[in-house]
């Protein structure tokens, strides 16, 4: 089980390295957790250099992919030799996108019907593309997920492990990074918001 996490220049560190973090957390054999990005070193919103594991391509044959955000995600949708690489199938793959990695699966054609969240900022943007945007933390219908707000991260990570894993295992990745003393409402909450799109 391989899931794949786009990940571009001026990336959020929150939306892909908690999302890397959770579901590292599962532990099978056959699991494994990708950084996916067009280059092989990318620079996050605030200076962090991050190697890619796997290219572009390699994200495209995961069993989900899920698209952080970045302060640059407008330059990605606006480049067609970057987004015509991005290959993705929600009939063979779980696509989960967070904050702005939400107007990459709008742009891509891949959220028709379908209401998304957001972060505040993107929201324009993700309206002018076509895509109906929710005042909530997550949503997802059938294998499109997407999260609003860079802390909802654990419930995009959540619900892929929830999904591939079973929902114990979900229970498990938020339960071990959940604050101690707070462990039972992190995860109520978590199973809470993913549970109806299960």
């Amino acid at each position: 089980m391989h899931i794949a996490i786009l990940t571009f220049e001026g990336f959020n560190e929150l939306d892909s390295l908690i999302a890397f973090n959770l579901l590292n957390r599962v532990r099978k054999t056959d699991w494994r957790v990708s950084i996916a990005s067009p280059s092989s070193r990318v620079r996050s919103m605030n200076g962090l250099a991050l190697e890619a594991q796997v290219s572009l391509k390699d994200a495209c044959e995961a069993d989900a992919v899920l698209v952080g955000s970045g302060i640059r995600t407008r330059d990605v949708v606006a480049d067609p030799a970057l987004m015509s690489q991005l290959k993705l199938d929600p009939a063979r793959q779980l696509l989960g996108a967070q904050c702005s990695g939400t107007l990459i699966l709008a742009k891509l054609d891949l959220l028709q019907g379908v209401p998304a969240c957001t972060d505040l900022t993107t929201r324009p943007w993700v309206e002018e593309a076509g895509v109906p945007v929710l005042d909530q933390p997550f949503v997802a219908r059938g294998n499109v997920a997407t999260a609003g707000g860079c802390l909802a991260s654990h419930y995009l990570a959540a619900w892929v492990i929830a999904r591939l894993a079973g929902i114990e295992a979900a229970r498990s990745a938020i339960h071990y990074v959940a604050p101690v003393g707070e462990k039972e409402t992190y995860v109520t909450r978590a199973i809470e918001n993913i549970s109806p799109f299960l």
